[in-house]
């Protein structure tokens, strides 16, 4: 199971759906992350290899996501 920005992906789904469930990561965020991490949209969460979970990790510290949205969220 991969777990990236604190949350434990589903292991069953598709990569691009499977992004989803991280707060702030919507569709087009993560068909974006998959295309600069050069990860196929349908690519299983659970064939990711270990090198792929990184690539993903680092480019979502770009953006705000769980935690920190959350916490911009709850201040406005």
């Amino acid at each position: 199971m991969a777990r990236i920005v604190g949350v434990d992906l589903p292991k069953n789904k598709r990569g691009v759906s499977g992004l989803t469930y991280s707060y702030g990561v919507g569709l087009n965020t993560s068909r974006s992350v998959l295309k600069e991490a050069g990860i196929d949209e349908d690519t299983k969460v659970k064939d990711w290899s270990d090198e792929q979970i990184a690539a993903i990790r680092s480019i979502l510290a770009d953006y705000k996501v769980e935690g920190e949205l959350r916490s911009t969220v709850q201040l406005n």
